[in-house]
């Protein structure tokens, strides 16, 4: 970590120095203020990779920092740490994500190393240029025309995010997530494009391309040596396709075509995915429900809708969204609400899918409550075809030869023991 460099900003000059002697302890490089000119004098000329900031101090309080790193478009990680009140420090990191600030975690007063390892460790920090820049540092301009040149040429490329059971660790499938490589600039995410697409009248051109893709994947996959049957594949569905009644006649046809098993299909639905048409919305994912095609309601717990959507809709998952999901560990406002959701998923019948797990301790609380499926970081992140294909095969390599292992020290032992 010794590219890492952690800003403190803390008003008590004993608790910066303990602070930063974690800090060294995991290998990072540190620099601690104790008021608020220093602070952001350091910031300037010293570029820092992470920031722990507190909440509470006497010339400039934590939240009013943190207004003015977002005035200055602070790209730096930042790590909450006070002594306040538990709900108090959550509604501070939910303003400074409201602010776009960077905010990887919230640690309470006193904290040990390991616990300011593993917020660190959270992001991969790269001071590469951002993407939609050209080489010569111009925007790229997302156009239809681009859209029109882009769809002919087969620029649009898919990545897969493993699924797994909580409760027993196995692979269940994929989602899969569009890219666009440019090839001038390299990848464009889909924020960039999509409301574009939608605006101009390509999206189901668009959504057509990425079932076609995921579909053929999934079926190539699914006959490999490992690869066994029944794996998953989750697509997210426009608003736009979603009330375009000759859909489900067509996703049929692709499924039919490609040899894949539509019962092994999710779309995923934002909550207020069904809202412009509401009527057409209901026909059409009732027909998508009759060919056994699996709906989820993505970002669960975010829209005003939520229950409305629920009671008259034929969704079959609820996927709960990712800000309860990444700050589990933490707080326990997003704990009870998780459970709440995954209580209120069985009690409709649904599935519940977790995404943005990226720790162990969060993966284990969603098994002990009973969630069904997860993603995340700490799964993997989204991969390429080919590298989803070796990321499985090096799953089943590395559990083949933990049975061998667990099979062999029993079977030593039974010897030892003799029968009985």
């Amino acid at each position: 970590m010794s590219d890492q460099r952690l800003l403190i900003m803390d008003d008590d000059p004993v608790i910066g120095r303990t602070i930063g002697l974690m800090a060294e302890s995991i290998g990072m490089q540190y620099r601690a203020a104790v008021a608020p000119e220093e602070f952001f004098q350091q910031l300037g000329s010293w570029n820092p990779t992470h920031i722990v900031l507190d909440l509470v101090m006497p010339e400039m309080d934590g939240v009013e920092i943190m207004r003015q790193l977002a005035d200055r478009a602070c790209k730096a990680c930042i790590i909450i740490s006070s002594g306040v009140e538990g709900r108090i420090r959550d509604a501070a990191r939910r303003a400074a994500v409201e602010r776009n600030l960077d905010v990887v975690g919230v640690l309470s007063k006193p904290f040990k190393a390991d616990q300011l390892r593993s917020l660190v460790q959270k992001r991969e920090y790269s001071p590469l240029a951002r993407p939609g820049r050209t080489g010569n540092g111009k925007r790229f301009e997302v156009t239809e025309g681009a859209l029109w040149t882009a769809l002919e040429q087969g620029q649009f490329e898919l990545v897969y995010q493993p699924k797994i059971s909580c409760a027993t660790r196995a692979l269940v499938g994929f989602e899969a997530l569009v890219r666009w490589r440019h090839p001038e600039i390299g990848v464009i995410m889909p924020d960039r494009f999509i409301p574009l697409a939608e605006t101009v009248g390509l999206i189901d051109r668009l959504t057509e391309e990425v079932l076609q893709q995921g579909l053929c994947w999934m079926t190539e996959i699914q006959h490999g040596p490992v690869l066994s049957q029944g794996l998953s594949l989750a697509v997210n569905l426009s608003t736009r396709t979603l009330v375009n009644f000759q859909f489900a006649d067509q996703l049929a046809r692709l499924c039919r075509d490609a040899g894949f098993d539509p019962t092994l299909l999710t779309l995923e639905l934002t909550e207020t995915a069904a809202m412009e048409d509401p009527v057409l919305a209901l026909d059409m994912m009732t027909r998508l429900r009759m060919k056994g095609i699996h709906l989820s309601i993505d970002d669960f717990g975010t829209g005003y809708s939520s229950m409305l959507q629920l009671s008259r809709l034929p969704f079959s998952e609820i996927k709960i969204d990712r800000s309860f999901v990444m700050s589990a560990s933490w707080s326990s406002e997003s704990r009870t609400i998780i459970k709440s959701i995954v209580d209120l998923g069985h009690n409709l019948g649904l599935k519940a899918v977790a995404e943005g797990v990226e720790d162990e301790d969060t993966l284990r609380f969603l098994e002990q409550i009973g969630c069904d499926n997860a993603q995340g970081f700490l799964i993997a992140r989204p991969m390429a075809g080919e590298a989803a294909v070796n990321w499985v095969l090096e799953r089943h390599r590395t559990d083949k030869g933990a049975r061998t292992a667990n099979e062999g020290a029993r079977s030593r032992a039974y010897r030892r023991g003799g029968k009985r």
